[in-house]
């Protein structure tokens, strides 16, 4: 098949989106298929990734709250980009506007909306559920739900990472939900790769001795991942054992980051690390990952984490609490003082080391495409 992805969220500047489709690009070819993925960008410009993959960007302005992001704001623009590679398959990987211009396409191909956001998890709940319930908020937001029942009508399957969005979503009345989790990359990480030698090192970047706990936290530094409640659990468990922890990431809230750790020492935030061998390792190290965001659709730290020996100390909402059901502890969602206890109950139970089965990309593509070959199939049929 010749699949298109109608990619609004892609940056060359990193993400997890890009990691993506990354994956995408070097794994559909090997199964057989030519993958092209329209994004917006600052050019029309096509970027050849190799036999059967590449990147076609149709000139879109920034978008302004995050200069790394564009958008797409020309929906004839897109659809003449849709006309000119006559896919076989059509993804829209955005629930936003581009969704609209995707379903609004007069193409035959049959599409599919890929749920890479939780908007009303990342934004809406998180500003107002302190306040009110979410069936209020729910409410509130009528005319996103509308949006995207009227979306899902024009879509042969709305795909999404993990079972508390899927649940949400079919209660909302969105059409032809499918659960289809993502994976890790194969052959990356490993418990073999734990470096006993860097563990130390951490630790002592932190202040503190190699007979400490390392806890590692990954992603980007914003509001939705929730570092300073992160910290603040860190530092409540610390009270009561050495507790060391490294933050990997960069963003715009770094600083509002860098406030809330009030001067710990043993509180450390580095900048990304951008090349994976290196990144294998530093998971491997740490004696548990913890995270704040309970608004991930799959959450890929912790099925690295997973992958690489290391428990996980995960929220009970979104896509990491599906990795703590497979192995990890669960905290309630935005609580410190949950998740503190959660950081001192991983401590006292002994790590496993061993190699956990963990989903990779291959598979998570190889399922995405099969699912897409029956969904076309009525189309040919038809033809």
């Amino acid at each position: 098949m010749k699949i298109v992805d109608v990619c609004a969220f892609y940056t060359p500047h990193g993400g997890g989106i890009r990691t993506y489709i990354e994956q995408k690009l070097t794994i559909g070819p090997k199964l057989g298929h030519e993958i092209v993925i329209l994004a917006p960008g600052d050019r029309n410009e096509v970027i050849e990734r190799g036999p059967g993959a590449r990147i076609v960007t149709i000139k879109g302005p920034r978008f302004p709250l995050d200069r790394k992001y564009w958008y797409f704001d020309d929906e004839a623009a897109l659809h003449a980009a849709l006309d000119a590679e006559a896919p076989d398959f059509v993804e829209a990987t955005s629930p936003w506007r581009s969704a609209a211009m995707v379903g609004n396409w007069a193409g035959a191909a049959p599409r599919s909306l890929v749920m890479h956001a939780d908007p009303l998890s990342a934004y809406a709940y998180r500003w107002l559920e302190p306040m009110f319930s979410r069936p209020t908020i729910d409410r509130q937001f009528g005319v996103f739900w509308r949006h995207l029942r009227q979306a899902s009508a024009n879509f042969d399957a709305v795909i999404s990472a993990n079972t508390d969005l899927s649940a949400r979503l079919r209660d909302g009345g969105v059409m032809g939900t499918v659960t289809l989790p993502m994976g890790v990359e194969a052959n990356r990480f490993s418990p073999a790769l734990r470096d006993e030698a860097l563990r130390t090192a951490m630790l002592r970047e932190c202040g503190l001795p190699p007979e400490a706990t390392l806890l590692i936290g990954v992603g980007r530094l914003a509001a939705e991942k929730r570092w300073p409640m992160v910290i603040d659990a860190v530092t409540r468990a610390s009270a009561k054992a050495p507790i060391g922890l490294v933050i990997i990431g960069d963003g715009r809230d770094k600083r509002s980051v860098l406030k809330a750790l009030s001067g710990n020492p043993h509180i450390r935030v580095f900048g990304p690390a951008r090349d994976r061998e290196t990144f294998a390792r530093i998971m491997a190290s740490g004696d548990a990952l913890i995270h704040g965001c309970e608004a991930e659709t799959y959450c890929m730290v912790a099925a690295e984490a997973r992958a690489s020996g290391v428990r996980v100390i995960v929220p009970d909402r979104g896509g990491a609490a599906d990795h703590a059901r497979e192995g990890g502890l669960m905290y309630k969602a935005c609580d410190p003082a949950s998740a503190a206890a959660a950081i001192l109950e991983t401590l006292a139970t002994p790590r496993a080391g061993g190699i956990e089965a963990v989903r990779t990309m291959d598979e998570h593509f190889a399922e995405l495409f099969a699912l897409y070959a029956t969904l076309t199939e009525p189309h040919r049929r038809a033809a």
